[in-house]
Formats: structure tokens, C-alpha cells, sequence
């Protein structure tokens, strides 16, 4: 790892400029008296801390971190005029520029930057990367910008947001067998460049979802049953560190690193590309259920009989998403077939309100493309929220009432709608993870059930009224499953909302694990000072 660059001259001798510009830049900036004095009360105060070993990395954060606000401000306008021209001025956009600042998913994350860089390779997020750590200016990183959380996937003047779009590559491998995708591709794109080969990855259930955010949370998807998360099929890393430097990560090189990164979240670097495994699945068998409310109790019956099967069948998984005045029930097998595999035997007493898609055989690019058409997006603010527990029918019916009456109560006051998912985590799931290396994850050696919520309403004013019911609902899962024995302490860092911690439900072996490699690749704690959220070590 490189020498964090002490001077103006260092600093601007590392972008690599053409001459002739490093010196009118250099001059630029010397003008700025504001800045000059700034840069060198930091100087002194890096070689105050310098003279005391001891208190050395505690210093260096300090002076990084605890500038005053004027101080920030002066440092902000220089780097972005520096980005400018390191970059040039198109992949630099002013806070202006809405469209640009506010591409996310959700408005509950929306906030006005200085500005927002959009760099197109490894080499330009290290210089911005670079630039932000020399004037102490906070940032935001965005992938494809889905989380509901404010301050994950953005940030407010001052500060600068890292917008990965632009890193955008699909590379194929040899025989299929890898594909290479930037942080800024979306899964749906993915899918449908893979499909010509006849494989696929695991990847976003969502075809809209970016491909960065999901992997370093995990990344659930609809094979996950039977291959693992997504973060468990990635063969390598190639990710830009905190002073800029550009290295790879794998079972066989910064192997550590490798470990962090597969659902450690944006604590350790910046990614830039991903290398993916393919698995061999391109046809699958689907059909697709919906069920009134009233049968919400008979369908989880169902749903637990096959989590508990004694003989499961890896290939079969189930989604079931409950809303206020319909249950939807999608059944999947990952391979064709000529009628309802037998592994989905439980539900074949179900008597359904309507067949939405009736038993077929499609691709996986085409099941992809009918999961997008099912995802309306017509609210503007949205949340998630995360539980676990034990399987147990009569505790996700108990849960789900508790949830309905508050979740009716919500929707009478703002018109909110809200969602009841249980998604399963089976200990083939699991193994999967440790077969391939492992991850921070800890989660159980068990078959055991995710559940989360998605929340959609439109008013800021609404924002408490409508976050309660889940609040209240996590509450219950927590004091339920502890009364009868069936609690999880598991968080899916994925569907996990700004209030709560999942990185600490990895437990205290793996965090103290993240923690020594954060500091390792990160000495001075960029990622933990300067970086404005996101579910960060230093939460935990």
C-alpha cells in the first residue's frame, strides 16, 4: 500500500498529469489562501502526532476527520475543481445536475453533494478516491443506488459522490465458465448476456438492481437455496483501496480481503469489478399462485412443510410475498420439468384464488424479465427491514398478525403500502459458503428463514408512521422467537434498515476478524471517517 501524499506537491505529482496542466493546477490551487493555510495546519499536525508513535494512527484520523466546517468546505472546492481536471469536466457533474445527484431508488436517500463524480475505470476512482483522502472531504459510494438507507448511497454538500455507473463491463470468460461485471451494471443486464451461453450467475432477484451494493451484502437470490449467496460464486475482486492503489482479491491473493468482502459491506475499498462463477442453469420449471389473506395460515403451513423436509430437494425454492390484500406464491425449479416437481407436494392441497402463471418451462432470462414486470415502483420513499428466526409455521402466522393489524393501522393513516416476505436460508445455503472459502457472515448451520418487509409510500411527513409497523414487527419476531426457542441472531445485511446493526449479528470472532483486515488495508480509517454511511465497523 502506498504513502499517504503529505504536500500539495506530492498530492498533484501522483495524478499523473501532463506537465504544463500539474503546474497551472499547483498554481490554481496555491492561490487559495484559505486553502494553503488549511493544508498546512494539517501538515503541522501530522508531524505533531508523528513525534509519538504510540498515538500515531489515532492522530492521523484525528487530522483527517475533526477539520471545522470551514476548513471541510475549503477542502471540498478544491477537490472537486482538481477532479475536473484529473477527470475532466464530463465525468464530473455539479449538484445542478439533479438527475445525476438523485438516481436512486428511493427518495428517502435523496441529498445534494458539491458534486458527484462518475469516473469509467479502476484509475478513476483511485484518483478520486485519492483526492478525497488528501483534503479530508467526506463521500458517498454509488452502485446502482437500491438501498432505502439515507447516506448509504449518498451525501449531502459537503461531500462528494463516487457514482460507479459508467463501470458498467459484461466480459464473458472462456467457455462461460466466468464473467467479469462492473459495480455499476445491473443484474438484469447480466442475465441477459449470459443467456446466449446457456448459464447464468447468481445474482439480484431484482433484474434492476446493481450488481456492487448486493454482492458486499450478501446477495439472496432465487438459486441461493441450492449455490450459495452471491457473494459465496465470486472468484475474484478487483477493488481500489483507501490510498488509491488498485489490487486484486482471490482465494490466492489477499485472501483476507477476499474473506471481508463477501458480505463485509463497504468497510475495506472500493470495487471495481467483480469475477463471477456461472452456474449450469438455463431452463427453469415455474408456476406462479395467489391466494386471498384468509388463507395466509394454510399457506405458511405449506411454506414450513417444505422448509422442514426431511429429504430436500435442492433444486426447488419457494418465494412468498404477502401484501395487505393478496398473497403471491411463486414456485421454482431449477431445471425443466413435465408437471410440479414432487418437493412441492405441501402446496398441492392449496386450493389458490387464481393461477397467475401457469406451469412452465422458460429461461432464466425470461423469468427475469417477468420478475421486473411484477415490481411496480410508483411510491417514492421506501424502506427495508430485517428479522430471522427458526422454522415454524404458527410463529410466522402469529408474527403476520401482529404485522397485519399494524400495517392496516399504517396504510388507513398514509396510504402506505407494506409487504410480509419470508425468504429461506437453508444449511445447504450455508455450506455453500463454507465450501467456497467461507464469509463474515455467521450465519447458523441450519435450515432457517430471513423475513423482511418493503414499505412504499410517498410523504416525508410519513416517514415515522409508516417505519413503526415493521419496527413493531421485528420486535415480535425477536420476542416470540425468544420465548419459544426459535430465535436466529441473523441479520441479512441486504434488507436490513438504517437503525439497525447487522454487521454485529455476524458475531464477536468475525467482527473482530473485519475489524483487523479493515485496518489493515486501511490504517488511517478512510472508509470510517470520510465515508458518509453505509453499515460501517465503526457502528459496530
Amino acid at each position: 500500500m502506498a504513502t499517504p501524499e503529505r504536500s500539495l506537491a506530492e498530492f498533484i505529482d501522483s495524478l499523473q498529469l501532463p506537465g504544463q496542466q500539474a503546474a497551472e493546477l499547483t498554481a490554481e490551487l496555491q492561490k487559495d489562501a484559505e486553502l494553503v493555510s488549511f493544508l498546512e495546519a494539517r501538515a503541522h499536525s501530522g508531524q505533531k502526532s508523528s513525534s509519538n508513535s504510540s498515538t500515531t494512527t489515532t492522530a492521523t484520523t484525528t487530522t483527517t476527520t475533526t477539520t471545522t466546517t470551514p476548513a471541510t468546505t475549503t477542502g471540498l472546492s478544491a477537490a472537486c475543481r482538481v477532479l475536473q481536471t484529473a477527470l475532466g469536466s464530463g465525468k464530473v457533474v455539479s449538484a445542478d445536475n439533479e438527475t445525476e445527484v438523485n438516481a436512486t431508488w428511493s427518495a428517502t436517500t435523496w441529498q445534494t453533494p458539491a458534486c458527484a463524480v462518475l469516473p469509467d475505470s479502476a484509475q478513476g476512482v483511485a484518483t478520486t478516491l485519492r483526492t478525497a483522502r488528501f483534503f479530508g472531504v467526506p463521500f458517498a459510494v454509488r452502485s446502482g443506488g437500491h438501498s432505502p438507507n439515507p447516506g448509504h448511497s449518498s451525501v449531502a454538500s459537503p461531500g462528494i459522490l463516487i457514482d460507479l455507473r459508467r463501470l458498467d463491463g459484461i466480459a464473458v470468460g472462456p467457455r462461460a465458465a466466468t464473467v467479469t461485471v462492473g459495480p455499476g451494471q445491473r443484474w438484469g443486464a447480466v442475465i441477459e448476456a449470459l443467456d446466449p451461453h446457456k448459464v447464468t450467475v447468481i445474482g439480484g432477484r431484482n433484474p434492476t438492481v446493481g450488481v456492487g451494493g448486493l454482492i458486499l451484502g450478501g446477495g439472496y437470490f432465487h438459486f441461493s437455496p441450492q449455490f450459495g449467496l452471491a457473494a459465496d460464486n465470486v472468484k475474484s475482486f478487483e477493488v481500489v483501496l483507501a490510498d488509491g492503489s488498485i489490487v486484486k482479491a482471490s482465494a490466492c491473493k489477499n485472501s483476507d480481503l477476499f474473506w471481508a468482502l463477501k458480505g463485509g459491506g463497504p468497510n475495506f475499498g472500493i470495487v471495481t469489478s467483480f469475477e463471477l462463477y456461472t452456474i449450469p442453469v438455463h431452463e427453469v420449471w415455474v408456476e406462479g399462485l395467489a391466494f386471498s389473506p384468509a388463507q395466509v395460515p394454510e399457506v405458511f403451513e405449506a411454506y414450513a412443510a417444505f422448509q422442514k423436509s426431511t429429504t430436500p430437494d435442492i433444486k426447488a425454492t419457494v418465494s412468498v410475498v404477502v401484501s395487505l390484500d393478496i398473497v403471491l406464491v411463486a414456485l421454482l425449479y431449477t431445471e425443466p420439468a413435465a408437471s410440479r416437481p414432487q418437493a412441492f407436494s405441501p402446496f398441492d392441497k392449496l386450493t389458490p384464488l387464481s393461477v397467475i402463471l401457469p406451469p412452465t418451462n422458460m429461461t432464466v432470462l425470461q423469468f427475469s424479465q417477468i420478475s421486473a414486470g411484477t415490481q411496480p415502483n410508483t411510491a417514492s420513499r421506501h424502506d427495508y427491514r430485517a428479522a430471522s428466526s427458526k422454522i415454524d409455521a404458527q410463529l410466522y402466522t402469529d408474527v403476520y398478525n401482529i404485522w397485519l393489524e399494524r400495517a392496516t393501522k399504517v396504510k388507513e393513516a398514509t396510504g402506505a403500502n407494506q409487504t410480509f416476505t419470508i425468504q429461506t436460508f437453508s444449511k445447504n445455503l450455508v455450506q455453500q459458503g463454507i465450501k467456497k472459502g467461507g464469509n463474515p457472515l455467521g450465519m447458523p448451520l441450519e435450515d432457517f428463514q430471513c423475513w423482511t418487509t418493503l414499505m412504499d409510500w410517498n410523504e416525508a411527513a410519513d416517514d415515522a408512521a409508516v417505519r413503526s409497523a415493521a419496527i413493531e414487527t421485528t420486535e415480535a419476531w425477536a420476542r416470540l422467537g425468544a420465548q419459544r426457542g426459535l430465535a436466529v441472531d441473523y441479520l441479512y445485511l441486504n434488507d436490513a434498515s438504517r437503525d439497525q446493526n447487522p454487521l454485529a449479528s455476524y458475531g464477536p470472532a468475525n467482527v473482530a476478524r473485519l475489524k483487523a483486515v479493515a485496518a489493515k488495508y486501511d490504517p488511517d480509517r478512510v472508509f470510517q471517517t470520510l465515508q458518509n454511511g453505509g453499515f460501517l465497523l465503526r457502528d459496530v
